[in-house]
Formats: C-alpha cells, structure tokens, sequence
C-alpha cells in the first residue's frame, strides 16, 4: 500500500527536539505498572471487594472509585478506559511522524470493531450493545459505527456498506485492498465478496495488510524505531501465520484447494517465517506437520513444543505471551525510538489481562490456577531469573 514515506524520527543529537517530551512522559508511566507484591497481594485475595481494596494502593485507584460493584468485566473497562485516556494524551503531545506511528496503533482496533458489528449485524445483534463491546481505541464516530450493521443482506447492501463505511475510514485502504484481492482471487464482483467470506478470514486478511503497512511504515522510519519496532512487528507476523495455521484445522480452509489458495493469502508477507516458512505452512494439514516446519525456527520450535506436550500447564497462547512481554520490556531498555509507545499499549494491555484472571479465578472459586498469568517488569520473570543466575 502506498503510504507517503515518513520523515525520520531524528538520531542521538535531533531526536528530543520534537519528540522528547511525549518519550519522557511514557518512560515515566512505566512506574504505574503492577510490581511483584502487587500481584502477591492480589493473588491473597479472597473477594472481588478485596481485589479493588488493593488496587486503591496502586495507579488504578481513581479509576476505580466511581464503581459501584466489582466484577471481572468492570474491572477491564476501567482499566482499558484508564488506558485510552492516557494514550489518547500521549497523542495530543506528537507531531510527525511520530502521530502517524501512533495512528497504526489504533487501526488494528479499528478493523477489530469493524468486523464485531459485521458480525454481530450477520446474526442479528442489538446495535447498542455491538457499540457498547468495542474497543475505545479503535472507534469511530457515532454515525459511521451505526451505519455498519443496517446494510441489507444483498449485493446493493454490501456495495453501499464499501461506499458508506469502508471507503471513510482511517483503515478504508485495508478493505480495499481485500476486496479488489478476493474480486480478482474468485473472479467475481467485489461487492459480492462479503457474502462468501467468513468474517474471521476477513479480520485476518485486513491485520495482515495492516502489519505489512506498518512493517513498512517503520522501514521508512530508519535507525532504532525500525530494528526494534521492526523485530516486534516480524515476531506479530510469525505468531498471526502460526495461530492462522493452527485455528484452520478441523475447517474448510485446511481443505487442500483451501491450503494453497485462501489459506496461503493470509499470511502475512514479513517477519522470520516469510517466505521459507510460510511456504511450508501453505502444505501443512495437521499439527504434526505445523511441529516439524516450526522444529526449523529455534525460537517457535520452544513454544510449540510447550504446546504439544500435553502437560496442560502452558497453551501456547501462554508461549507467545511470556515472549512477547520479553520483547516489548526490551524496548523500554533503550531510548530514542518510538517502540516504546507501541510497547506501553501492549504491556497495559497484558497487565489488564493478568487483571481479569485473578478475578475470575477468585469469582470462580479457582485459587489453583490463580498465578497462570504473564507479569510485566517482574524481577521474578525466567528470562530474569536466567540472567541473575
């Protein structure tokens, strides 16, 4: 996709004149993350009232004080609101082209949105309750989320759903590109596309143009932003062509017509496994075959047989997110580059999820699994642990 290349983000001695400030204020938010005895004295907990009495002690506080009864999911709006609020403020202090960076950011929960009320005007949802579960970051105004599930279930519906709603959009671009692919892919009418389509295979196709965009956003950008923002991206990529691979078998796409044409059209075109392993992966047909191409790659090859172990301790889920956690701290661990902001948004994000997991655990009574969670900035992490050792 032909997105104007960037302006560079400045070196050592230009970087802080235009993007020091917003740098020093999420370098600063790293120290309202959960530490080890957060979690420790959370993990005690017996109540859902005494996992909110902890978190007045910690930077959720204020988010906090206005509910009325803690549950689970009101503990991860708060939280999620709590951080678009500080996301949104990181935005209004950038310029270019660091604005731009942060823009990417929000597409991928713009296509997230998208197709949730795509899919909830194909089973016939409440519109207000589609609106009310999607994601803040990535929403747009109110008249445009509304239009997207009144189109009508015909080839007129979806041709003014393209003109309404996909062409106006940040991610417009996206969907474009999707259809004018599965037009020229199936041989027919691209307004007609979406009624063949599973919404799942299109929310892989549009995150994979999206992170080929962004890959290539960043290539442009040069000097740190690209080697870290750019490793962070290719491991995306890999884990996507992997979990796209894994979720198609049992379905219609690990078909062998499927495999070499719908299926292979989702992976994404960069990250360690582009091209050589995704080649491989196009001829995969069970887990045992996906096993031995990942036996190639020394650092899937560990996640994987994690998960095909059966010791049921670890998913492999649980695999990609320790090493994703790994990756983003690293990039707090150097300066003058924009990952960082990419890398705050994805750690809030796991610390919201290590959230939501302890409370459900305590609701449902299942204090054994309580400490299956990723911690951020723990000092008692294995890859920590290894160094002190």
């Amino acid at each position: 996709m032909a997105t104007p290349k960037p302006a560079s983000p400045g070196d050592i001695s230009t970087f802080n004149i235009l993007h020091g400030f917003p740098e020093a204020l999420v370098r600063g938010m790293r120290s309202s993350f959960l530490q080890d005895s957060d979690y420790h004295h959370l993990t005690q907990c017996e109540t859902l009232d005494d996992i909110r009495l902890n978190l007045t002690e910690s930077d959720y506080a204020e988010a906090l004080a206005d509910s009325s009864t803690m549950t689970p999911a009101s503990l991860q709006k708060a939280a999620i609101d709590k951080l678009v609020t500080e996301f949104k403020y990181l935005r209004t202090q950038t310029v270019e082209p660091l604005a731009k960076f942060m823009d990417f950011i929000t597409y991928e929960y713009m296509i997230e949105n998208v197709m949730l009320l795509l899919k909830g005007a194909l089973s016939g949802r409440d519109i207000n309750e589609l609106i009310e579960q999607c994601h803040p970051l990535g929403m747009f105004k109110e008249s445009t989320m509304r239009s997207i599930p009144t189109f009508e279930n015909s080839a007129k519906g979806y041709a003014d759903l393209y003109q309404t709603v996909l062409v106006d959009t940040p991610v417009g671009p996206y969907f474009a590109m999707f259809l004018q692919e599965s037009a020229m892919h199936r041989g027919a009418d691209a307004r007609n596309v979406l009624e063949e389509v599973e919404i799942e295979i299109i929310k892989s196709s549009l995150i994979k143009f999206w992170l080929e965009d962004f890959h290539q956003f960043v290539m442009d950008l040069g000097g740190d932003s690209a080697t870290i923002m750019g490793e962070l991206l290719k491991v995306r990529a890999d884990t996507n062509a992997i979990n796209i691979t894994l979720n198609s078998f049992g379905t219609p796409l690990n078909e062998p017509d499927m495999r070499t044409s719908d299926r292979k059209r989702l992976y994404p075109a960069v990250g360690h496994l582009y091209p050589a392993g995704t080649s491989m992966l196009m001829d995969v047909q069970d887990e045992e075959e996906l096993g031995r191409v990942l036996e190639l790659f020394p650092s899937y090859s560990a996640i994987w047989n994690m998960h095909s172990s059966g010791s049921g301790d670890k998913s492999i889920d649980d695999g990609f997110y320790e090493r994703d956690v790994q990756m983003l701290e690293l990039a707090f661990e150097s300066q003058m580059h924009f990952a960082v902001f990419y890398a705050y948004v994805k750690l809030k994000e796991q610390e919201i999820r290590n959230l939501v997991w302890i409370s459900e655990c305590i609701l449902q009574q299942q204090k054994d699994e309580i400490n299956k969670f990723v911690p951020v900035f723990s000092q008692h992490c294995p890859w920590r642990m290894a160094k002190k050792h």
